[in-house]
């Protein structure tokens, strides 16, 4: 079958719930949190929105190319919006739309990097790319064992913050380590929430998910401690980077209602980003308003 065969024979609706536009909050929020805490000038503010964008085209690629790791691997069996389905289950088309997403966001990542003056971040962006070639590539990807976890905390924390905040011109500082860890945090808490309705299949894989090796009762526990540890950490850098009332009381209340949501229910992926969102939105548009004119 050929790739636009492939392409053509994916079922009415399939791509759409393939995109699901929200789960690459994850790869927005910490654009905005960075814009909002770091103060950068215009000029470099220009780069964090267009580095926010490759960033979200990486992981774009990294989603279609896990698809297609764990189609090759037996997981996900039940993944009814999996990105080889929408390519009318074509590995090769399916593959190429990943790498075309990975070339992309790395072309305009080291394009933002060379305009900025700023190629050094290579020495900490590029171990971060490899890391997020190695989770879905090889026989074994590093998805499938014990590091899967803490590959996409350091890939969102130290990577994603990290390389943001640096580009943005701003000195490393308390708030912005507290931006990382609360990234972190709230990447990993995302991940957890995705893995309980496929233990069977990842177990029967060969897949070592956090959800498999503990279950999906702790699972979801763990989910939402660590969506509590980043509205704490996000909170407290709030509070240290602008000390002004308003923004700190809106992140307090809006944190609060946040983590009330998270333990009425098992937390699910869009529900996290959700409830992520809210906080963080709210809040850089309360420090906007907050700061002198």
């Amino acid at each position: 079958m050929s790739v636009a065969a492939g392409a053509l024979a994916a079922p009415k609706g399939v791509w759409r719930r393939a995109l699901n536009p929200a789960i690459y909050l994850i790869s927005v929020l910490p654009g905005v949190a960075v814009w909002q805490l770091a103060g950068p000038t215009l000029g470099a503010g220009y780069g964090v929105l267009a580095a926010t964008l490759a960033v979200v085209c990486l992981q774009h690629s990294i989603n279609v190319l896990n698809d297609v790791s764990d189609w090759r691997l037996g997981a996900d069996a039940e993944k009814w919006d999996s990105w080889v389905r929408a390519h009318g289950e074509n590995l090769t088309a399916a593959s190429l739309h990943g790498w075309l997403s990975f070339l992309a966001g790395g072309l305009l990542g080291l394009i933002v990097l060379y305009l900025s003056a700023r190629l050094w971040i290579l020495a900490i962006a590029l171990p971060m790319v490899g890391l997020g070639y190695l989770y879905n590539s090889g026989k074994k990807p590093l998805s499938y064992t014990r590091m899967g976890e803490w590959v996409t905390g350091l890939c969102y924390g130290p990577g994603v913050v990290g390389c943001l905040w640096l580009l943005s011109g701003a000195p490393i500082n308390g708030p912005s380590l507290l931006a990382m860890i609360a990234f972190a945090c709230l990447a990993v808490a995302l991940l957890f929430s995705h893995q309980p309705p496929q233990i069977e299949s990842d177990r029967q894989a060969g897949k070592h998910s956090f959800a498999v090796r503990f279950g999906a009762r702790h699972t979801y526990r763990a989910s939402r401690l660590l969506l509590i540890i980043f509205l704490v950490t996000y909170g407290l850098s709030v509070w240290i980077r602008t000390g002004a009332a308003s923004p700190i009381a809106i992140c307090i209340v809006s944190s609060a209602i946040a983590v009330a949501a998270a333990l009425r229910r098992n937390p699910k992926p869009r529900l996290i980003l959700l409830l992520a969102t809210a906080v963080v939105m709210l809040t850089a548009i309360a420090s906007a308003a907050a700061a002198p004119a």
